[in-house]
């Protein structure tokens, strides 16, 4: 099991855990903490927070920034590669295709998903779907962050 998801799942155990474990997330790539992000679920293949409507990350329409939604769903994705990728391997993005389809009108759940069989596969490319939805669950922004999964190498 990955050091992240033996945080995590020790996280949730105790109240306002999953805050904590948001919270140190977000100094591992301080950027992150710009959004401040809460995550609600974490597990092999699957990751999702929420990113809180606030002013800190609105845009001149009043609603959530587009690059704050992608730095949402880049915080998603970089927990779900942790707790997913086998001991093997490393991984590191190499790019992100989203297409914005509907105002960020309130806070923002952030998802990442991938399938197993794309981390125990040899090809290198791995996209990572990943979806903001709304309060109503409306779709707000969606598409693929792209990943580069090579070998670890020999120490």
């Amino acid at each position: 099991m990955s050091q992240i998801l033996n945080l995590w799942q020790k996280a949730i155990a105790v109240p306002l855990g999953n805050k904590a474990f948001s919270l140190a997330f977000s100094q591992k790539a301080p950027y992150f903490a710009s959004i401040r992000p809460t995550f609600t679920t974490l597990r092999p293949n699957y990751a999702e927070l929420v990113i809180p409507k606030r002013r800190a990350v609105h845009n001149h329409l009043g609603t959530v920034h587009a690059i704050a939604l992608c730095n949402g769903l880049e915080a998603a994705m970089g927990a779900l590669a942790e707790v997913t990728i086998p001991k093997d391997k490393r991984w590191i993005p190499k790019g992100m295709e989203v297409s914005y389809t509907a105002k960020a009108t309130s806070s923002i759940r952030c998802i990442a998903e991938t399938d197993q069989a794309q981390w125990d596969g040899d090809d290198p490319d791995l996209h990572v779907r990943v979806r903001g939805l709304r309060d109503d669950d409306t779709v707000v922004i969606e598409g693929v962050i792209k990943l580069w999964v090579t070998p670890k190498p020999a120490r």
